[in-house]
C-alpha cells in the first residue's frame, strides 16, 4: 500500500487561498450603519440593515432576525412565510417586504417601543448568511450644545424651542403677579365685601397653581406627550382670567364701566390669539410657531398690567371721595346723640 505523496508548499498554498475564498463568498456582506438617533419629535423608529451581495434575492430562500441582547425581538421566516414578533414590540415590522429581495432586511417599529441599545440585524441566504450592528440613541436636551447644535431638523428632543418656552414662563408669571396685585390693591384701598373678595381670591389662586403645573410640565425635554400637556395647561386655564377679571370689576365697581369693557375684550382678544396658537403648536413638531402663543400671552399680560393701573386709580378715587363724607357724618351723628340725649332728660 503506497502512501499519497506529499503536496507541494504550492498547492498547499492554493488549496488555503481556495477554501478561504469559498468561506468569504459564504458571507453576507452589510452596507455599514454605526448608529440612528431619534429625538422627540419620531412617532416611529426605522433600523437600517441592508446586504449588498445577495445571489438569489428571492425572499422565499431568506431568513430575517432582529435581535437585543440575544433576545429575539422580530424574525421573518420567508420560506414559510412566517412573521414572529416579541411581546415588547408589536408593532414591528419589515420596512418592506417587496425590498427584502434587492437586501434591505431593515425593521420598522413604534419609537415608544423601542429602548436605546444595541441591535443586531441577521440575515440568512440559503447557505450564506452575516451580521451586523446598530446602535439606537435619543437625542435629548442634555446632549445638545457641543455634542448636537440644534438645526432647523433637531430641535434636542423638545417639542418647543427652549427659549420660547422660557419666555411663555416669564408671561405666565407676569400675568399670576399682576392678578395678585390686584387682589392687594382691592384689599388696601378698596372697602368691599370681605366674601368677594375671599371669592377672588380662590380664583386667582387656583390659576396659580394650574401655572406652577403647566411650567413643570412644559419647561422640560425629552416628552412631547409632556410638552404639550403643559402647554395645555398654560393655554386654556387662561379663561379663567376673563372671568376673573369681570368678577374684580363688578364686586369692586358696583358696574362694568366701558373701560373694564376695553379692558376685558382686550384680554379676550389676547387670549384667543394665544389659543390659535397652542391649535397650531400642538399640530407640528417640532413646533416652529410658538411665537404665536408668545403674542397672546403678551397682549393679555399688558391688559393685566392696564387692569391693575385702572383698579388703583379707582379705588384710590374711590377712597378720596368717601373721606370727606366720613367727616362730615361723624360731627353730625356726635349731634344727633346729643339731642337724643336731652330729650331723654326732659322726658325724665
Amino acid at each position: 500500500m503506497s502512501l499519497p505523496a506529499p503536496c507541494p508548499p504550492l498547492l498547499l498554498l492554493l488549496l488555503l487561498l481556495l477554501g478561504a475564498l469559498r468561506h468569504g463568498s459564504a458571507q453576507l456582506v452589510f452596507s455599514p450603519v454605526d448608529f440612528v438617533e431619534r429625538d422627540a419629535c419620531n412617532t416611529t423608529v426605522v433600523l437600517p440593515c441592508h446586504v449588498v451581495n445577495l445571489k438569489e434575492h428571492n425572499d422565499s430562500n431568506m431568513f430575517v432576525a432582529w435581535k437585543k441582547q440575544g433576545i429575539v425581538l422580530f424574525s421573518f421566516d420567508g420560506a414559510q412565510q412566517r412573521v414572529y414578533r416579541h411581546e415588547t414590540v408589536p408593532s414591528a415590522n419589515l420596512l418592506s417586504q417587496q425590498d427584502l429581495s434587492k437586501g434591505t432586511a431593515s425593521l420598522k417599529l413604534k419609537s415608544s417601543e423601542a429602548e436605546d441599545g444595541n441591535y443586531s440585524c441577521e440575515v440568512t441566504e440559503l447557505n450564506r448568511e452575516g451580521e451586523t450592528k446598530v446602535d439606537l440613541r435619543t437625542v435629548t436636551v442634555d446632549n445638545c450644545g457641543e455634542e448636537k447644535a440644534p438645526t432647523p431638523d433637531n430641535k434636542c428632543g423638545r417639542q418647543f424651542d427652549f427659549m420660547e418656552s422660557v419666555v411663555i414662563s416669564v408671561l405666565l408669571f407676569l400675568i399670576v403677579v399682576f392678578y395678585w396685585a390686584q387682589i392687594g390693591v382691592i384689599a388696601l384701598k378698596c372697602e368691599t365685601v370681605h366674601k368677594n373678595k375671599t371669592y377672588v381670591a380662590v380664583g386667582c389662586a387656583i390659576f396659580t397653581v394650574l401655572a406652577v403645573i403647566a411650567v413643570v410640565l412644559f419647561i422640560q425635554g425629552g416628552n412631547i406627550t409632556i410638552n404639550k400637556v403643559g402647554l395645555g395647561f398654560v393655554v386654556l386655564p387662561a379663561v379663567i382670567l376673563m372671568v376673573l377679571q369681570y368678577y374684580i370689576f363688578k364686586i369692586v365697581l358696583v358696574d362694568v364701566t366701558r373701560k373694564g369693557y376695553i379692558l376685558i375684550g382686550l384680554q379676550s382678544f389676547g387670549f384667543v390669539v394665544a389659543l390659535v396658537g397652542f391649535a397650531l403648536c400642538i399640530s407640528a413638531c417640532p413646533s416652529e410657531l410658538l411665537s404665536v402663543v408668545i403674542a397672546g400671552l403678551a397682549v393679555m399680560a399688558f391688559e393685566d398690567l392696564l387692569a391693575l393701573l385702572y383698579m388703583y386709580t379707582s379705588c384710590s378715587r374711590m377712597k378720596d371721595h368717601q373721606t370727606p363724607r366720613k367727616a362730615v357724618e361723624e360731627p353730625l351723628n356726635e349731634l344727633k346723640t346729643e339731642t337724643e340725649s336731652t330729650a331723654e332728660m326732659n322726658d325724665g
